[in-house]
């Protein structure tokens, strides 16, 4: 099968597209014939050994101290199950799925195999393979930290960083919630913010949040600018910050928080087949769909990488694979 191979770390261009062995499903795993997967920052950072402050020594440890440990990328996908392997049957051949395998990585090739039980649910009926393919990553990752953070209906939050994969998401789903949201961008980004139902969009050019006077229930940081110790008297009595991107010091945060009556919530997200299937729902109900900046064929994704590592990328990069992506 064609796959997406990285065997050192570094730009775009180590990645190589290549033959490599198909996978057989093993006892309670489907085999996924992948039509779309995405480029997104962990693929970056995992290619790129460019980790937040103060996690750099980390990085060789988890991802491979010589050369990478999993040498294909791809963290979310869609496609068809083409074979099961014993004791499955929550699923069917020819069912059409969407997976979050996160670190575990390996979608970025024609077929994957993922455990039945495992983060993967029907694709949304009226979503492409594209479309489903972008599901995961930040719809994911903001459902973990809005569970997190007990967000409630009519409560204020901001998203920082609020025209990314993370952010497009976050303010839909925040908009899901009940939350009157406000967006931070670039000018660029502000119509595209407004399009996916925030309330307030700040150019942060122009404004800076943090001197507005308005207090949040929850700020939501996904770009790594707005922590604690400058987003603190932003928060409301009883608010919630949330570090989806934080060097190694913001990890000491809740220490500094503890006797202010707020929380600083971090840490990676979890990948969760409940959350798959709610983002499903929402999708099938037309109250989230991932924003696609940009479509590529396998046989371009360094260009995909590219695009990611540029840090200018809008919502979700997508590749296809095979012609039904």
């Amino acid at each position: 099968m064609k796959a997406a191979v990285y065997e050192r770390y570094g730009p775009p261009e180590v990645v190589e597209v290549r033959d490599v062995e198909k996978p057989v499903p093993k006892d309670g795993e489907v085999l996924i014939k992948i039509h779309a997967t995405t480029v997104t920052s962990g693929d970056w950072r995992m290619r790129s050994l460019e980790l937040p402050s103060g996690f750099g020594f980390m990085g060789p440890l988890v991802f491979g101290i010589s050369k990478p440990r999993q040498p294909i990328l791809g963290f979310e996908l869609a496609g068809e199950i083409e074979a099961l392997g014993a004791g499955v049957t929550n699923f069917q051949v020819g069912d059409q799925v969407f997976a979050f395998l996160g670190a575990s990585t390996g979608c970025h090739a024609e077929y994957r195999c993922v455990r039945a039980d495992g983060p993967v649910a029907k694709k949304p009926s009226n979503l492409s393979y594209a479309d489903a393919a972008a599901l995961s990553f930040g719809g994911a990752t903001g459902l973990h930290y809005f569970r997190k953070a007990g967000v409630k209906a009519g409560e204020r939050v901001l998203v920082n960083g609020a025209s990314g994969g993370v952010g497009t998401a976050m303010v839909q789903l925040g908009k899901h919630f009940g939350a009157e949201v406000t967006g931070v961008c670039s000018r660029s980004n502000v119509e595209l913010v407004r399009s996916l139902g925030a309330d307030h969009v700040i150019d942060y050019a122009k404004d800076d949040f943090t001197k507005n006077g308005v207090l949040y229930d929850i700020i939501v940081d996904t770009v790594g600018t707005a922590p604690y110790s400058r987003s603190k008297g932003s928060l409301a009595k009883g608010g919630r910050l949330l570090l989806v991107l934080n060097d190694l010091w913001d990890m000491f945060s809740p220490l500094a928080s503890m006797w202010s009556g707020k929380k600083v919530i971090a840490g990676p997200a979890s990948e969760r087949v409940d959350d798959l299937r709610t983002l499903a729902e929402l999708a099938e109900a037309g109250k989230f769909k991932p924003f696609i900046d940009r479509t590529y064929p396998l046989e371009q994704i360094v260009e995909a990488h590219r695009l990611v590592d540029s840090g200018r990328k809008r919502g979700n990069v997508v590749v296809t694979i095979g012609s039904r992506g």
